[in-house]
């Protein structure tokens, strides 16, 4: 039988967000691009799904950097979804709370540096000049990194790739419940010991700078930006798995597809992880050592994650995150066992989709390691292809669903009677619809010990064989958007691809 064969200008492996800026940008500059989605639904990440009427988020739960003196409102401006996406400023008073066990204080980060100095400033009087030290320490990071501004250059100051952020906040103050109340979010990009100030500072600062939930869900993001690719001639193939990138004398030639059709084309990018790319490449030209050496990166951990659905009119939407933790330590979170599990929350209420007085749906988050539901691991469930867990595994969810209601009752102590039912996922649920082996949450763990072996370059030995995403960059929106800067800066110039995003601004003021 005859294979069927289609040719593109770009074809690109997996519609998570990277791969759908990439995607986005190139189609602007007149490539004619497909994409390809192993999914019924596009966006990774930013995939939601409904409820009783409910529509959940289940990756991404709220924004930084999206207010127009932004770098991402600039690049979400140039690729043309700003002005459609219906977005919701969080409390500007207390748009993050950090609150303890032990503590009956809730701890507020306010949005802007003034008002997130002013807030803590009030809660820790005697710690002024460390609370004021942080807020410079965090901005001169963020500015000392180009790409971080829309600036051409390169890094001025590596430093913060070789300092611990939990190291950091020790030399910062004495002061442990401070310590922890500026580490408290660290949910938001796994924080461990091994954690670079430097993903502390680009991720923290981009919420501080401004924090925005998505209206209607976040998947708003992706189809607006396939609405862009389809008008610019592309293609978005879903429910199509790539079985193999065929490599011919060094030169990536086509794809292969689990129904056995080729797509052929000039450039591949591949947005899925490293190591799935590589399995997918057999080439010479790809050497043993690097691929031993993707192998062997750490990906950070998974999530148990609990779905909730009010009551009406039961709980006030309060436009703002909680982040709760069982001990004082805030980078012990996921080293729990069975008996102490769940040692941390964050809690994001969905933003009403009916009215805005009360919430609707609350997602609960707390770390959950893959060997965790291991037992599990040869079964697979998306909505393409059910092959439903057995009762055991039903049965493991549920207990821990009920044990995580009882630590958020510790500080809700009424969640129970608002609650109308819940619905849950495990690592199993982040592994099948996001496509990594164990289900991480933020892909390759980033060290500070080791910062060279964690850098993943976007260019690969097979020359139009490219990779994006959260891997080779930064997780998180704003991260992953400009790890496709730099992905698209390799294939059309990065100087040229920032004059294009300023350009557009500048008309647009």
């Amino acid at each position: 039988m005859e294979i069927s064969k289609k040719h593109f200008d770009v074809v690109i492996i997996g519609s998570g967000l990277g791969g759908m800026v990439c995607g986005t940008i190139l189609s602007k500059e007149g490539k004619r691009v497909c994409i390809i989605e192993k999914n019924e639904q596009i966006g990774g990440s930013l995939q939601t799904f409904r409820r009783e009427g409910v529509t959940f988020d289940t990756g991404v739960h709220y924004i930084g950097g999206l207010s127009k003196e932004n770098s991402l409102y600039k690049i979400f401006n140039y690729l043309g979804i700003m002005e459609r996406l219906e977005t919701v400023r969080m409390d500007e008073e207390g748009f993050d709370m950090v609150f303890f066990k032990e503590d009956a204080e809730e701890y507020a980060y306010g949005m802007g540096y003034e008002n997130f100095k002013r807030i803590l400033i009030s809660k820790f009087p005697e710690e002024e000049i460390a609370i004021e030290k942080y807020c410079m320490d965090m901005q001169r990071i963020c500015d000392s990194i180009p790409l971080y501004n829309l600036r051409e250059g390169e890094p001025e100051d590596m430093s913060p790739l070789t300092i611990g952020a939990k190291d950091y906040f020790e030399k910062l103050t004495a002061n442990k419940k401070l310590q922890n109340v500026l580490a408290g979010t660290n949910l938001l990009y796994a924080g461990t010991e091994k954690t670079p100030l430097y993903v502390h500072a680009l991720v923290v600062n981009s919420y501080i700078e401004s924090a925005y939930k998505i209206k209607n869900g976040g998947d708003q993001i992706v189809k607006l930006m396939a609405r862009i690719i389809k008008e610019n001639g592309g293609e978005i193939l879903r429910k199509n798995e790539v079985k193999s990138i065929d490599v011919e004398n060094g030169i990536a030639k086509s794809v292969t597809l689990s129904n056995r059709e080729k797509i052929e084309a000039e450039l591949f990018i591949s947005n899925i992880h490293p190591a799935k790319t590589l399995e997918l490449t057999e080439t010479d030209a790809i050497r043993p050592a690097y691929r031993n050496r993707i192998n062997s990166l750490e990906n950070s951990i998974s999530t148990f994650v609990l779905y909730l659905i009010l009551k009406p009119n039961t709980i006030p939407f309060r436009n703002r995150n909680y982040y709760y933790f069982n001990q004082e330590n805030v980078w012990e979170s996921a080293n729990h066992t069975n008996d102490n599990w769940p040692m941390m929350y964050a809690m994001f209420e969905e933003v009403p989709e009916k009215q805005n007085e009360f919430a609707e749906a609350i997602t609960v988050m707390t770390y959950m390691r893959f060997e965790e539901v291991e037992k599990w691991k040869d079964t697979f469930h998306t909505t393409l292809e059910e092959n439903n867990r057995n009762e055991e595994y039903q049965v493991f969810k549920k207990q821990k669903a009920e044990k995580l209601l009882d630590t958020i009752a510790i500080k809700f102590p009424n969640i129970r009677e608002c609650v109308q039912s819940y619905y849950t996922s495990s690592p199993l649920s982040y592994r099948d619809y996001m496509g990594t082996d164990d289900g991480n949450m933020y892909g390759i763990v980033k060290d500070f010990n080791e910062p060279v072996k964690t850098m993943i370059s976007v260019k690969t030995k097979v020359p139009n064989l490219l990779l994006t995403g959260q891997n080779v960059n930064l997780h998180g929106v704003l991260g992953v958007t400009e790890s496709a800067l730099v992905t698209c800066g390799a294939i059309v110039g990065k100087e040229y691809l920032l004059n294009k995003i300023l350009e557009a601004n500048a008309q647009t003021a």
